[in-house]
């Protein structure tokens, strides 16, 4: 089905837009929260007006979290948690913890729908966006540790661990670099063979006819 959008909808399109939605979606969540009508010929001519309406909101309301982004910038969370041998959690971070725990940071209200992530359940360095508008997106970095450790050790790990795989990465850049190279210096010598192989050819043909013109040539 298709829908008019009332208002921005993350990942979905802006106010004013018309997108082709699941039935489900639309008649069960957009159309009852008024997010979004069906896509009338009636309410299509009210499409221009919502897109400029839509607009000035969104750039006021940017405008008002773009400090909220700026204290965000560098923001790092630490969360204990008990884990199995293979870090995996018994249990999760949730995004209601993450948003709490940054709402308490921040001095802002962040609710759990902003926090674009799934439950963290594994132990390490985990990098989650916060929706604060349509635009604005920031993210954050979230340290989950295991208990009667600190978060400082985990950090140390993945970035000894990132350090490593940009390294074998740049090797492998220069070795695949190298084979291509060296292709291209094989080719090259083929190629030169090739020609120096026709050219033989060519002067053992052209010899052999000049012997065959003096053969054949009548004595006067």
């Amino acid at each position: 089905m298709k829908v008019l959008l009332l208002k921005d909808i993350y990942k979905l399109g802006r106010a004013g837009e018309v997108k082709k939605v699941a039935a489900g979606y639309g008649r069960n969540y957009l159309i009852p929260q008024q997010l979004a009508v069906l896509a009338t010929p009636g309410a299509l001519k009210s499409a221009d007006y919502i897109r400029e309406n839509a607009a000035k909101q969104r750039d006021a309301l940017n405008q008002e979290m773009s400090s909220v982004a700026e204290q965000m910038e560098g923001l790092v969370l630490s969360f204990s948690a008990r884990a199995s041998e293979t870090d995996r959690l018994y249990g999760s971070i949730t995004t209601y913890m993450i948003a709490e725990d940054l709402s308490e940071r921040l001095g802002v209200e962040i609710v759990r729908r902003q926090i674009d992530s799934q439950p963290l359940r594994k132990i390490g360095v985990h990098n989650v966006p916060v929706r604060l508008t349509v635009d604005l997106v920031p993210e954050i970095k979230v340290i989950v540790y295991r208990e009667g450790e600190s978060p400082e050790t985990v950090l140390e790990e993945f970035e000894s661990g990132a350090a490593e795989t940009a390294a074998e990465v740049e090797a492998e850049v220069t070795e695949e670099s190298s084979m291509v190279e060296m292709d291209f210096l094989e080719t090259e010598a083929d190629v030169s063979a090739e020609i120096e192989q026709d050219e033989s050819v060519e002067e053992v043909t052209d010899f052999e006819e000049v012997e065959e013109t003096e053969t054949d040539t009548p004595e006067a």
